[in-house]
């Protein structure tokens, strides 16, 4: 971006401005020019000219300057970046052009196909690539106009996201402004990924436990999180960074649109248009001062220099100082790319290279036995901490008593682990060959390790199940469930305080809740007059929760929320599905042999029906009280099925899928061909993948699903 000569003259002026203390105006555009240059120098190519001391030196004297001046101040202005009010809402706003998705390669054999097709599309017997690595960050779209940033948004549904300008200014390799009219461009939208390096989120933990914080799970989440984060402020303490890597539409200072992904521009690409390659238009952004991976890129013709290259990437991918997870691979002739196109959900010029899950070596020095809220019993070995793919794991499930046996698993034993899909930590095997003889054999319990009750496997299942319901285990995970957030939803009462009272005897089942010692509580550290109002406020306003919560809030095996709906929506009191056979169970909606069962078993338990009863004698609502305009044929989406996916930005979750039943409509829990329509958030998953394939579903957006309820 800047040339020897331009490097010398700006390290000259910089030596100037230190020296001199005055604060005039005439030194704006001076200091504008020397901060951004050694911002550039810091953020973009890791390489600092200047003491930390003089940069804030000079950044002070800008700020004087314009704080004596406001009507001097530039959007571009380095005092510009950091925000100090709280952002209330992020708008939703719609792309230039879409943001689609990747088709992904795992082999090299479907690499291979892919270059087939790319033969075929492009009639070429051999293509130029451009590799690069996948980023594991958080997508993001960029806007520029007249070399101005503004605006920064979030991938969203790939159609609209989340308008997070003031965010995105607190990413200082993010330049404010950029050079664009240079090269004929007067707006352009350029994508990227927000990512947080492994330093930095080593940093940011150090200081969260320093200060007794809960840490980060992984340097991609606390990228994604950041970018909603109300406070700006709490963005910048982050240090996050951005690669740029594409370019998707611009138009040139002569008026003429030049869109890149699947949006026709209104003329077509001059000889002499600053874009040919995607390797040139990395290049370009490198010399407008963003970090693209011009220098992490390489080009190579043939699929056989593809998959060489990916491998070799692959072996250097836990010595670079951020994460990744695969490599992306372009046609590399943009003429090339408009000419193979793109399907609904992809483009067919580029494909995705996913490596594989990642691996460690570490040692297995204990399983202890674990028992949830329907006495099931799992075990977790303990490791030596190890860090892998960037979280460090001491602690994995192994699942059952088969698994063990079947991974021939030991006490002491030396295993190798790894992270499916580098989220999900698992046990691939151990190494018998590293045994010395002191391992010990994995014994599985037949009595509790909580209650000591005798375990019970039912026949064609894998799981040992402790089935006292007295078990201390099962009680305290029954009453952290009765009071979660999609259950009863009493706010002020969450694990640690369940688990607090009840080993202070104050709480010793899910009916105490509706009886505790508000007195006794009240003397407690940390409870004051203030929060004892607001626990009873919340307990008390749990009574009138709908239906179908208390029926998800009883912990039901195989009953999750949606299944909990359709059991509201059948009945007009609670207590009338004692009376409904297996059978009756299993013509309501998503309710299959082994649901069907469950209910009944829990409703013909004389202790569960107690349960009930008191929690009806507490003033909890058993009835049904929408039975059932819902249903009825003049409702608006009678009939029709919804599933949403992906996190909502102006709805929240609850309130769209009540919305749904409010207005007749009915919710399914997975991506069926019963399935009417599915509602599409940011960061949708597998679950829109699997829609796609089906012809029958619709895929509505957030402000689509909004439009369709005003009809």
């Amino acid at each position: 971006m800047y040339s020897e000569e331009q490097v010398k003259q700006l390290q000259q002026r910089t030596r100037e401005l230190l020296s001199d203390g005055d604060v005039n105006e005439q030194k704006l555009a001076h200091l504008r020019e020397v901060l951004r240059f050694h911002e550039y120098r810091y953020y973009v190519l890791s390489e600092s000219l200047i003491p930390d001391a003089d940069y804030d030196k000079l950044y002070k004297q800008l700020k004087a300057i314009e704080l004596a001046h406001p009507n001097l101040i530039t959007p571009d202005s380095p005092t510009q970046r950091v925000g100090s009010n709280l952002t209330k809402t992020f708008p939703t706003v719609q792309h230039l052009v879409p943001m689609l998705s990747l088709e992904n390669s795992s082999n090299a054999e479907e690499l291979a196909d892919w270059d087939r097709k790319a033969q075929e599309l492009t009639g070429l017997q051999e293509v130029e690539y451009c590799i690069e690595p996948k980023f594991d960050g958080a997508s993001i779209s960029l806007l520029y106009e007249n070399d101005i940033l503004v605006r920064g948004v979030t991938r969203g549904d790939g159609v609209e996201g989340e308008e997070i300008t003031t965010n995105i200014k607190q990413i200082r390799s993010i330049p404010l402004s950029a050079p664009f009219s240079k090269y004929g461009i007067q707006q352009i939208e350029i994508r990227g990924e927000i990512i947080m390096s492994k330093k930095a989120f080593e940093n940011f933990n150090e200081l969260q436990a320093a200060q007794g914080l809960s840490l980060l799970a992984n340097p991609r989440n606390a990228a994604s999180g950041s970018l909603r984060m109300k406070d700006p402020k709490d963005v910048a303490k982050r240090n996050l960074d951005a690669f740029l890597y594409h370019i998707s539409y611009y138009v040139t200072t002569d008026g003429h649109t030049l869109a890149i992904d699947g949006r026709e521009g209104d003329h077509p690409m001059p000889e002499n248009a600053p874009l040919g390659t995607h390797s040139g238009s990395l290049d370009l952004l490198w010399e407008c001062g963003f970090r693209s991976p011009k220098e992490e890129k390489q080009v190579v013709t043939g699929i056989a220099e593809v998959i060489r290259h990916v491998t070799d990437y692959e072996a250097l991918r836990d010595t670079l100082p951020y994460e990744i997870d695969g490599m992306v691979i372009k046609v590399n002739s943009l003429a090339l790319q408009d000419q193979m196109g793109m399907t609904t959900h992809h483009p067919r010029w580029a494909t995705a290279y996913k490596f594989k899950a990642r691996q460690a070596t570490t040692r297995l020095r204990d399983v202890e036995f674990q028992v949830g809220r329907t006495g099931a019993v799992t075990p977790v070995a303990k490791l030596d901490p190890v860090y892998l793919a960037g979280v460090t794991v001491s602690s994995i499930s192994v699942h059952n008593e088969e698994y063990i046996r079947e991974k021939d698993l030991r006490k002491g034993d030396t295993v190798i682990i790894e992270r499916a899909g580098d989220v999900i930590p698992q046990i691939v095997q151990s190494i018998p060959e590293g045994r010395d003889g002191t391992e010990e054999e994995i014994v599985f319990p037949r009595h509790c390790p909580v209650c000591g009750s005798e375990l019970f496997k039912t026949e064609g299942e894998a799981v040992w199940r402790c089935i006292n319901i007295e078990c201390k285990a099962q009680v305290l995970e029954r009453m952290i469930h009765f009071v979660s957030k999609d259950a009863m939803d009493i706010r002020s009462l969450g694990e640690a305080n369940i688990r607090r009272f009840y080993e202070l005897d104050l709480l010793k089942d899910v009916p105490g809740i509706y009886g505790l010692n508000f007195s006794a509580i009240g003397q407690l550290e940390g409870y004051g007059k203030r929060s004892i109002e607001n626990l009873q406020a919340a307990i008390e306003a749990s009574k009138q929760q709908p239906l179908y919560r208390l029926i998800y809030a009883l912990g039901i095996r195989f009953v999750g929320e949606t299944t909990a709906k359709t059991l509201a929506n059948a009945v007009s009191n609670l207590m009338e599905l004692k009376d409904k056979t297996e059978d009756e169970l299993q013509q309501l909606e998503d309710v299959g042999i082994k649901v069907a069962n469950s209910i009944y078993q829990f409703f013909h338990n004389e202790q569960n029906l107690e349960l009930l009863k008191q929690l009806e004698d507490l003033g909890l609502n058993l009835q049904n009280h929408k039975k059932h305009n819902a249903g009825t044929d003049d409702t608006p989406l009678h009939g029709q099925t919804f599933l949403f996916t992906g996190t909502l930005s102006k709805l929240k979750r609850s309130e769209a899928e009540a919305m749904v039943e409010a207005n007749g409509g009915k919710l399914l829990s997975g991506v069926s061909s019963k399935l009417n329509y599915l509602i599409v958030g940011e960061d949708a998953g597998s679950k829109l993948e699997k829609a796609k394939k089906i012809n029958t579903v619709r895929i509505l957006t957030e402000d689509d699903f909004i439009q369709l309820l005003g009809k």
